[in-house]
């Protein structure tokens, strides 16, 4: 297994005015959300269009100022959606911004989130730019309410109080979250995100608009089954994970309407396709649903990290896991993410799943 739930520290990027977190708005004021257009549709490049400190030097097509009721950290609530330093798909820029290149609905499209003091600003190029700044509170985590978890334990209390900015983000994007998700099972999380490097950069296509260099939107499904064996096993793919992938490219319409569904019917649809089960259904219905009582059963690392914290047992399994999580229910991953941000964690005292490059053999 991969590992994705190995504790790691998210990049800080927290919408703050001043020196203070930004305050909640008064009873009855809604966030305010504007936007506009700003000059002629962006015409998509190769990629390459420099992005310094004061921001893209070309004019974005779509932009939308949202002001949360919150101090929204940008770091966690989209980390989870970043697969390593390297993710194609994925950008930090030193000015604080995240750049994210999807797949939507409607065609592929660059969006870059910036804090501006009390509020965010949402940019987009591309065919998929209206989209993208149509779920943009959505992806930030507005459909989220971290008002109904009660911590029961110290030191879950104690991260949530230190955390205030965490939400749940919510894509609504189902192939870009399982595709990665299968990539990384039981393999090392370099690996995994390796595969998934070489393959949307490989097979994508460059970000629309000024996005940073080598930022790349994932392949389509129709072009995800066109990858020839050779190359996923170049990519250190072996044949029962590009096979789950090929099954589910073939019925993506289908995966994609999952959406729309309680995430529990979403993890059961996504679970009817051979390769996929509890693991990768939970990995994925987790960033596409914001789903905050979807833990993740099957992680190497997991159970003994809530176990390690909750009560000093390093050796919970799963069943140990779920039993601690009980006081939580409705809320276990959303208790799982407090207790990896808490960073009690036990110290490794087994060898690290050896890495195997099938691509070289």
């Amino acid at each position: 297994m991969a590992g994705r739930f190995a504790p790691r520290r998210p990049t800080r990027t927290t919408v703050r005015g001043g020196h203070s977190a930004v305050p909640a708005p008064r009873s009855g004021a809604p966030d305010a959300v504007a936007t506009a257009a700003t000059g002629s549709r962006a015409a998509a490049t190769n990629g390459t269009a420099g992005v310094g400190a004061s921001g893209p030097r070309r004019a974005p097509a779509r932009t939308r100022i949202w002001a949360p009721s919150w101090p929204l950290d940008l770091g966690l609530v989209m980390g989870p959606l970043r697969r390593g330093g390297g993710d194609p798909t994925f950008r930090v820029t030193p000015d604080g911004a995240v750049w994210r290149a999807s797949l939507t609905p409607e065609g592929p499209g660059t969006l870059r989130v910036a804090p501006r003091g009390d509020r965010v600003q949402g940019s987009a190029w591309g065919p998929g730019a209206n989209w993208l700044l149509e779920t943009l509170p959505t992806l930030l985590g507005a459909l989220d309410d971290p008002s109904a978890f009660a911590p029961r334990h110290r030191l879950v209390a104690l991260a949530r109080h230190r955390r205030p900015g965490l939400r749940l983000t919510r894509t609504g994007l189902v192939l870009e979250s399982l595709i990665p998700s299968v990539l990384e099972q039981k393999v090392t999380t370099q690996e995994a995100y390796r595969a998934w490097r070489l393959l949307v950069r490989r097979y994508g296509e460059p970000a629309p608009g000024p996005a940073p260099d080598r930022l790349h939107v994932m392949p389509a499904p129709r072009t995800w089954a066109l990858v020839p064996s050779w190359e996923w096993h170049r990519a250190g793919v072996d044949h029962k994970r590009s096979s789950t992938i090929l099954r589910a490219v073939r019925v993506a319409r289908r995966l994609e309407e999952a959406v729309d569904l309680a995430p529990a019917a979403a993890r059961a649809r996504l679970e009817l396709i051979p390769g996929i089960g509890p693991w990768t259904s939970a990995e994925t219905v987790q960033r596409t649903h914001g789903a905050p009582d979807e833990v993740t059963v099957g992680d190497l690392h997991l159970p003994g990290i809530v176990g390690y914290a909750l009560t000093g047992e390093r050796d919970a399994d799963d069943a140990r896991m779920l039993e601690l999580l009980e006081p939580y229910a409705g809320q276990r991953h959303r208790a799982a993410r407090l207790i990896l941000l808490s960073g009690r964690t036990p110290a490794r005292r087994t060898p690290k799943m050896p890495r195997t490059d099938i691509g070289q053999l």
